[in-house]
């Protein structure tokens, strides 16, 4: 598949925003923050710029605005191909696959790829049924939210291989001191155990500290044909895959795994030349934490029923192999949704060049993201090379 590429694909710059509750900005301050930072590193000026890919899923069902392609090249003030890309919460994902595509086919040399969401704005219940646009209509129609559907998730991981609402805490436990080390993430303070156990029920057996939080941030990154000036600090993206399943779970014939997941995996593994045991270091997909354990093995980084285990002895941790959400996840980074595909890039991006400063994995040669759109109907997985 890679004999395909015309060209490598590199990351010249990247940034993202602080993320959280930020009612002061609005979505076009955050945007141009990490545009123009991402930019600067890059060494490159907006004039290089041939084309921009917009990750975004909410701007018109809650902001009104659906046109941000157009929307962010005015902001920027060039004129260049531009279009919001949009596949729920794997809208970032996405959008960076576009960005990836249009380098190797040889169609554009630099692009601009960005990620933003605005949904602190908003009340509970309006966030709540935007995000359902990710869902089936009989889902809709029955009243389901994506907590409910995650948690029947979590019942049938629960069923099948004998994980406990203690495993599932010890994914929050993890990521929330991964987020203590991160001054962007949205929580970026150590959690207990007992506190993630005793915090309220959403949707039994997944507690207020197993869902991640409604976000507002932004994220940006710079992709060349050439590796730029410091080639001893380039990385390279080496593989970029996709696949879908049904939106509706009942459709599905086991809720223990997410296959479209499993299905880009493999092909990215394949595009890449690479196994799941050589990446060092990967930013998943963790809305939920029954997420990141289902992640762990769909990704082929511990057998079926056997990563729960394993992030509870601290496999995945600062220190361990795979680390796995070294930026606090989306459950402690925060998950500003059409944005998260993209904030993956920036961290893995920086891991590999070394510049992650307190959450940095010694020696990290290899990276992944994992991002999923929905309830796995989605599923985008990038594999990163620093060279």
């Amino acid at each position: 598949m890679a004999e395909k590429f015309k060209n490598k694909v590199f990351i010249l710059g990247a940034s993202t925003t602080k993320f959280g509750e930020l009612w002061s900005r609005s979505p076009r301050d955050l945007a141009k923050e990490c545009v123009f930072q991402a930019l600067e590193e890059s060494g490159l000026e907006l004039s290089d710029v041939e084309a921009i890919y917009v990750g975004n899923m909410l701007s018109g069902s809650l902001g009104g605005q659906d046109h941000l392609g157009a929307f962010f090249a005015e902001e920027l003030g060039i004129s260049v191909p531009a279009m919001k890309i949009e596949g729920a919460c794997a809208s970032g994902g996405l959008a960076m696959h576009a960005g990836f595509t249009a380098i190797t086919s040889g169609l554009y040399k630099n692009v601009l790829v960005v990620g933003v969401e605005k949904m602190t704005d908003y009340k509970p219940e309006e966030v709540a049924k935007a995000l359902m646009g990710a869902g089936a209509d009989s889902e809709r129609e029955a009243g389901a939210t994506f907590p409910s559907l995650y948690a029947m998730i979590a019942r049938s991981h629960m069923e099948k291989y004998g994980t406990t609402e203690k495993d599932m805490a010890e994914v929050a436990v993890k990521n929330h001191y991964h987020a203590s080390l991160n001054s962007h993430a949205q929580f970026p303070h150590p959690i207990t155990l007992e506190q993630v156990l005793k915090s309220s029920t959403v949707s039994s057996p997944l507690k207020l500290l197993d869902c991640s939080p409604i976000t507002d941030g932004a994220a940006a990154v710079v992709l060349s044909q050439e590796s730029g000036v410091r080639s001893q600090e380039s990385v390279n993206i080496i593989a970029s895959a996709v696949a879908t399943d049904t939106l509706g779970l009942a459709e599905r014939k086991d809720l223990t795994t997410l296959k479209s997941a499993v299905d880009a995996a493999k092909k990215a593994y394949q595009m890449a030349k690479v196994a799941a045991q050589d990446i060092d270091v990967a930013e998943v997909h963790d809305c939920f934490t029954i997420a990141e354990i289902i992640a762990m093995e769909d990704l082929g980084f511990f057998p079926k029923g056997k990563a729960a285990s394993a992030i509870r002895e601290g496999k995945t941790r600062l220190g361990g192999r795979p680390v796995v959400n070294t930026s606090g996840g989306l459950k402690a980074c925060g998950h500003p949704v059409g944005a998260t595909g993209v904030k993956q890039i920036v961290e893995i991006y920086r891991q590999l060049r070394g510049i992650a400063g307190k959450k940095q994995v010694k020696g990290a040669k290899l990276g992944l993201t994992h991002n999923v759109g929905g309830s796995g109907a989605t599923a985008v997985i990038h594999i990163l090379k620093s060279l």
